[in-house]
């Protein structure tokens, strides 16, 4: 299982990749391994500001609906078209087939999100 050394990471398994105050975001590859094969994202988020632990958007599973939870506060900038079109990317490359940007309101409570170590230990690997 790949836990990349550059990303942030939350106890809902998102990932978040920061560069200046712009996030990119998406679900970590153990989360799309525990989903099974993803078959519909949905974000309907895109110009909204939200707070952290917000809902922007749903992943659908062939057994299960979950979720997503923005990792830190800000504006939904952009979708990643090609998960809305090919959700099976996620299966793929949780890493390379983000599902939002955002511009980080607060770019401390990127510092309070744990690192590959601390996620690695949260799922048991």
């Amino acid at each position: 299982m790949n836990f990349p050394a550059g990303l942030r990471y939350t106890s809902d398994h998102e990932w978040l990749q920061l560069e200046g105050n712009i996030a990119t975001i998406g679900i970590t590859e153990f989360a799309q391994s525990e989903l099974g094969d993803i078959v519909y994202v949905e974000i309907e988020t895109v110009g909204q500001t939200l707070a952290a632990n917000e809902i922007f958007g749903t992943v659908e599973a062939v057994k299960t609906v979950s979720d997503l939870f923005l990792p830190v506060a800000g504006e939904v900038l952009e979708v990643n078209q090609a998960v809305i079109d090919s959700p099976e990317l996620v299966n793929t490359d949780a890493y390379a087939n983000w599902m939002i940007k955002m511009k980080v309101s607060n770019i401390s409570e990127v510092n309070a999100l744990m690192d590959a170590d601390a996620y690695k230990t949260h799922v048991g690997h």
